[in-house]
């Protein structure tokens, strides 16, 4: 019933073919997210347990040079908790940019796979955002924990997360299948998605609030998907406050035609996949 209520023309569309491609391979997806996510901390001591100290030891360096060494204020909706400001925040963003980060080299580095095999190369960027999803949930159930602990909030709108979790894969992908296969002619495209994401990460809103910005400036945090996600899990995860309904859907819109337009730009791009390689 719902692929009846899809136009067509619609399902042609790469994006969707995609989708399609994914479900018919979940079971080698799932193997390859199960081996990248085992061979990131293959032969570590502390194993999985790096996936929460990486981003906590960057948390508690960021709050000790900006709140006690700067001096520098909360932001006007962080209260009393800046820390848990900054790491509901910075969650979403880690996701993002691990995700485009690992796209950007995934086609090089599985380079034996596609020029060998009939291998679906479409599945490398989502099979990298799902091993960090998993390294992402570990860390929300710390956030979610941190924030019962020390504020005693919890709300039932937590519930109304993965929607957004969702739409920043769909987004995330999309991304990284145009660095991933632009890379494969380009290689100078991951250093470029390097110092990309970085401009992008302090066009963020995650250390401070949108109304610092300056005003002139403003329109970048206004179309900055990543500045509706962040918004997006602070609220969730500190607040009871509901979505704001125009905001869900414009992220819904920026993401979906993100992902169908990463589809047919790699696609267009996967035929000399194999000459290149």
């Amino acid at each position: 019933m719902a692929t009846a209520s899809i136009p067509a023309t619609a399902l042609r569309l790469p994006g969707f073919q995609f989708l399609r491609v994914l479900l018919e391979r979940r079971s080698l997806i799932y193997q390859m997210v199960r081996r990248d996510f085992e061979q990131r901390f293959v032969g570590s001591a502390a194993g999985y347990l790096w996936t929460l100290i990486h981003p906590l030891v960057l948390l508690f360096s960021w709050v000790f040079v900006f709140q006690y060494c700067l001096k520098v204020p909360p932001p006007e909706g962080a209260g009393n908790n800046y820390t848990l400001y900054l790491f509901c925040g910075y969650l979403p963003w880690l996701l993002f940019s691990d995700t485009v980060q690992r796209s950007a080299n995934s086609l090089i580095d599985q380079s034996n796979l596609i020029t060998k095999t009939l291998f679906p190369s479409e599945i490398i960027p989502v099979t990298l955002f799902l091993s960090s999803l998993a390294s992402h949930v570990i860390a929300v159930t710390l956030a979610v924990v941190m924030v019962r602990s020390m504020t005693g909030h919890f709300s039932v709108t937590i519930v109304l997360l993965p929607f957004y979790t969702f739409l920043l894969g769909l987004f995330a992908i999309g991304v990284g299948w145009i660095a991933s296969s632009l890379q494969v002619f380009l290689r100078d495209t991951a250093q470029l998605v390097i110092v990309l994401l970085t401009g992008w990460f302090w066009l963020t809103p995650i250390f401070i609030d949108e109304t610092h910005f300056p005003e002139r400036a403003r329109f970048l945090v206004k179309y900055n998907p990543l500045a509706l996600v962040v918004k997006a899990y602070r609220q969730r995860l500190m607040t009871a406050e509901l979505p704001v309904l125009s905001d869900f859907l414009t992220l819904a819109a920026i993401s979906l035609a993100t992902f169908v337009a990463g589809g047919i730009f790699f696609r267009h791009l996967k035929r000399g996949f194999a000459d290149v390689l």
